[in-house]
């Protein structure tokens, strides 16, 4: 009979039973198709391959074949049974050889089952049987008392029977192979056969109703297995306690044996440290070699700051440590250091920038800063606390606008006896809650940072996942299961494990956590680590003593729940420390090749956009222009006495004009007599000699200095060889050093004393100051004739012959102006000497007569025009008796000026303030040669040296594609060179 039909590797499988269904087979499958397969498949068939689906039944005749029937199920649950007590003493011994030899003495002591395949019980016995095996039925429930019914097995019938005995055989290959692998097994799993195979016997209970008498002998042979169940379970239970016995004298060992290691390792911290220290006394004035650390990290702090624009992506190795907040991300990273680094917080944000930490072996235990030359010695406390202030004033420092964290690094190494070389960023802790002290975008922030650095394909990622709170509490897991889903590049850390020993019933939930299967990641590797005891004040070797006494006793560690390979932060920092260097030697010559490209990229662009010009950065650009400002200081001193001297008398005239014409010359003039013209203008100039004279004077002087300083820097700017690139650093400069810059504060004591006697002084000595005194007092007043009568141009408008000729008309308010104007000058000609101020009288009438000609006018805008008309007759007026005065030196000299009727008072006190001006301009001089161009270059320098040492500065004023390329090809180099010699020294150590 043909009763199974399935497709196998090549072709279908056929299992028959007897000749003629052989026969009938080969034609059937022959006829299909005319197939030339079929014959060769039939031919040469192998062997039978079971089919677990439903069966394939092709339609023939039934010959009616005998089945065996129950004997053969008995045979074959027997058979199974005696394999299972195989499994059950396999599993319980440690070693593959006693496993094979104990097997091989219970195969030999079983009884041969072999009759019961040819017996074949009659109806008429298994009827006469039936009501005695009832009873046998209870005897065997007494016999295995702990036996559970399995209801599933009552449903088993005929057609599931192979499967049962396929899975028989796939455990007993599994076990034995589990045994010769593990050597020990849960004493669990032996629990679980031994209810497995009672559930079995309760099942086949109704089935035994059909056997013959003859089986009685055999059933009460297999209703003994239940003693020897019982046996088994009482070896299983010993086997047990042998295992946790050995389990714990395993654990002793292992603990005894790293002491050992630590003891050799402290030995040769010490040796190593003596030997560094002697090398060093050896070595002298040479040049210490760097170690392979130190360079890495140089090239790390390079790439800090580096942004290119042909996207040479920063794809270094590092270890970056995440975290949620408060989950030991900083204490993790502190026992790796061996040190208490950094600032703590209860619940507080404390890391608020990343921080990057280069851990290097050294003799001494030593920290500091890259951008510090300062060492703080970490087996002191009180530098240990200056430190971590240090640390947590420059975090508060890179904060800027508001914000709760930054992008800035802070770098800073480690060395001492024994760390692992490797280069780890502790970065902000990840928040859930934004609070009210914290700005409002500090959650998506720290997410930013966090997933910038882990998206670097070579850095190594250290999850941190704290152990105390629950597992679906933490934000880190996801984000880090978001950037390496594979895990390629993961190490997950459960921290604070004796808390949650305390805290969860249940190990096998920490059991889960360190075999990766709780959370939604992978990882290469997961450890469990104790970084405190709560409290602060706890050193680094009393958080170790009591991790290694918490691991010893804990009974997650001896119930077997983590492997010894998975605890201490030991074990943790030699892990991190062989994937860096792991990852280094992999991915670091790839990006040397990056930067090569990249620099022939911009070498290309800077021969193609300014092919004659040398690459200067932006610091070489910033010496280059101060050195040309110096220079600029320097040729101050090449300007000659003289030109100082007209520069400030020129000044001063144009500071002074107003004031001596407004307040001095025009009071004094309207006096009636020489005599009083002379005391008014002695009490005028001596009061403004005591009180605004001097301070404005050495304000003329500073004014002309800085005037000549800028005259040469345009100078040089338009020269023919000046570079524009740096206009706005000198011109910044140049303001901020002349807004540093103050005169010397008994500059303005020693004019007033030179100015008042100057200004006493009445007496002209010799025609030639007469004339120059005439000269002085002609050119005064023509230059101020000129701006008043600009300003009278403006105020009446223009005049008939400028109307016809461009075409200009007066408004309406310049009209009423030129008609105020006609009267007042018809009182200036009917009065040549009139005073400088109107009396009421004199602007009624001017009033009426305009308001005769049409015009509506108020006293206050009369008095308005009066100023500028009677400036222009006083100026004149002036003019003319200069004119007179040229030729009466020799009268003014022998005091016969009044009989010949004329007044030379007005030369005298130009004369006066002439002289004054002179002596003044000459001590400023004096000042600015001696003293204030010296000063003047001493604030230049202090600027330049200010923004020599500020780079923001310096980025600021010097700008442009020029400046940025070079920058970039100057760091791209700089990379590039350490690169190299990086990957040399690692070969070399290779």
């Amino acid at each position: 009979m043909m009763y199974k039909l399935s497709k196998g590797r090549f072709g279908y499988v056929v299992r028959i039973i007897g000749v003629s269904q052989s026969r009938w087979v080969r034609q059937k499958l022959s006829n299909q198709n005319g197939n030339p397969q079929v014959s060769r498949i039939v031919r040469h068939y192998v062997t039978l391959h079971p089919n677990k689906g439903g069966l394939l039944k092709f339609p023939g005749p039934n010959y009616g074949v005998p089945s065996r029937g129950i004997g053969m199920i008995i045979a074959r649950v027997l058979r199974g049974a005696l394999k299972i007590r195989y499994i059950i003493l396999g599993g319980s011994i440690a070693g593959g050889s006693a496993l094979a030899k104990t097997y091989e003495q219970w195969k030999e002591a079983l009884p041969d089952a072999k009759f019961l395949e040819g017996l074949m019980p009659s109806q008429e016995d298994l009827d006469s049987l039936r009501e005695s095996l009832i009873s046998y039925r209870d005897k065997i429930k007494d016999a295995i008392p702990d036996f559970t019914l399995d209801p599933k097995l009552k449903d088993l019938g005929e057609d599931k029977f192979d499967q049962l005995v396929l899975w028989f055989k796939e455990r007993l290959d599994d076990a034995i192979q589990a045994a010769e692998e593990e050597k020990t097994e849960n004493s669990s799993y032996l629990d679980g056969e031994i209810l497995t195979l009672a559930g079995l016997a309760n099942s086949l209970t109704p089935m035994l109703k059909d056997f013959s008498s003859d089986l009685k002998q055999h059933a009460v042979s297999f209703s003994a297995m239940g003693s020897a169940a019982e046996k088994e379970r009482e070896k299983a239970e010993n086997i047990r306690e042998k295992y946790e016995g050995l389990q714990e004298e395993l654990m002793q060992v292992q603990l005894k044996y790293q002491k050992e290691v630590e003891r050799l390792e402290k030995e040769n911290k010490e040796l190593r440290k003596s030997l560094m220290l002697k090398a060093g006394d050896t070595i002298g004035q040479r040049k210490i070699k760097k170690s392979l650390i130190d360079m890495y990290s140089e090239v790390l702090d390079e790439l800090c700051d580096y942004d290119s624009s042909y996207d040479t992506q920063d794809h270094l190795p590092r270890v970056v440590v995440v975290g949620d907040q408060s989950s030991g991300k900083t204490s993790v990273l502190e026992m790796v250091a061996q040190a208490r680094i950094f600032p703590r917080g209860a619940g507080e944000m404390m890391t608020r920038a990343p921080v990057m930490v280069t851990l290097s072996e050294g003799p001494y235990h030593i920290a500091s800063f890259k951008d510090s030359t300062r060492e703080f010695d970490l087996t002191k406390e009180s530098e240990l606390a200056e430190l971590r202030k240090e640390v947590e004033l420059r975090m508060r420092n890179s904060v800027r606008s508001g914000r709760t964290v930054s992008h800035e690094v802070i770098s800073m190494s480690v060395k001492g006896p024994g760390l692992q070389r490797m280069v780890l960023v502790d970065l902000p802790g990840i928040i859930s809650t934004v609070t009210v002290d914290l700005a409002a975008d500090t959650r998506d922030a720290i997410r930013a940072i966090s997933q910038q650095y882990m998206s670097n394909p070579n850095a190594i990622i250290l999850c941190i996942q704290d152990g105390s709170v629950d597992a679906e509490r933490s934000n880190v897991t996801d984000l880090v299961s978001q950037m390496d889903p594979q895990g390629k590049r993961t190490i997950f850390v459960l921290t604070k494990v004796d808390l949650a020993e305390e805290n969860l019933a249940n190990p096998d939930r920490i059991r889960k956590i360190l075999s990766g299967k709780l959370f939604p990641m992978k990882a290469l590797g997961y450890f469990a680590v104790v970084t405190g005891k709560g409290s602060k004040e706890d050193s680094i070797q009393e958080i170790k003593d009591y991790e290694e006494s918490f691991f010893r006793t804990s009974k997650i560690f001896k119930g077997g729940v983590i492997n010894s390979h998975q605890c201490t932060t030991r074990n943790l920092s030699f892990a991190v420390s062989e994937c860096f260097w792991k990852m280094v030697r992999d991915t670091v010559e790839q990006q040397a090749d990056a930067f090569k490209a990249t620099r022939f990229n911009l070498e290309t662009e800077w021969k193609n956009n300014f092919p004659r010009t040398r690459e200067l950065d932006r610091d070489e650009l910033f010496e280059k222009a101060r050195g040309e400002i110096l220079d600029e200081v320097v040729n101050l001193s090449q300007v000659s006495p003289k030109q100082w001297e007209d520069a400030l008398s020129k000044k001063l005239w144009d500071k002074m004009a107003t004031h001596i014409f407004e307040n001095i010359y025009l009071p004094a003039a309207q006096t009636e007599n020489s005599g009083t013209f002379n005391t008014t203008a002695d009490i005028k100039l001596k009061q403004w000699a005591d009180l605004t004279l001097p301070k404005k004077c050495v304000e003329v002087g500073w004014e002309t200095l800085e005037e000549e300083f800028r005259a040469f820097m345009d100078r040089a700017r338009n020269s023919r060889d000046h570079d524009n690139i740096f206009d706005n650093l000198k011109a910044s400069v140049v303001d901020e050093s002349m807004r540093r810059h103050e005169w010397e504060d008994k500059a303005a004591d020693v004019l007033r004393v030179i100015q008042l006697n100057a200004l006493e002084d009445r007496s002209v000595h010799d025609k030639q100051q007469w004339d120059a005194a005439c000269k002085f007092l002609e050119d005064s007043v023509k230059e101020k004739l000129l701006n008043i009568e600009g300003t009278l141009r403006e105020m009446v408008g223009p005049g008939t012959k400028e109307q016809w000729m461009y075409w200009c008309t007066p408004t309406e308010e310049q009209k009423r102006r030129a008609a105020v104007k006609g009267e007042l000058e018809k009182i200036l000609v009917t009065e040549y000497t009139h005073k400088n101020t109107l009396t009421y009288d004199e602007v009624t009438a001017v009033r009426k007569n305009v308001q005769s000609q049409g015009v509506e006018v108020d006293n206050e805008f009369i008095r308005e025009t009066w100023h500028p008309v009677y400036r222009r007759h006083f100026l004149r007026r002036s003019l003319a008796k200069a004119y007179d005065c040229r030729k009466a030196f020799y009268a003014y000299h022998q005091g016969l000026e009044g009989e010949l009727g004329v007044e030379c008072n007005d030369i005298v006190l130009f004369w006066r303030i002439q002289q004054m001006i002179k002596i003044t301009a000459n001590a400023l001089r004096q000042q600015v040669m001696n003293r204030e161009a010296r000063r003047l270059e001493k604030d230049i320098k202090e600027v330049l040296e200010e923004y020599g040492y500020d780079p923001e500065k310096k980025e600021q004023l010097l700008t442009g594609r020029r400046v940025m390329l070079a920058e970039e090809l100057k760091r791209v180099r700089q990379i590039q060179e350490k690169l190299e010699e990086f990957i040399h020294a690692l070969n070399a150590e290779k």
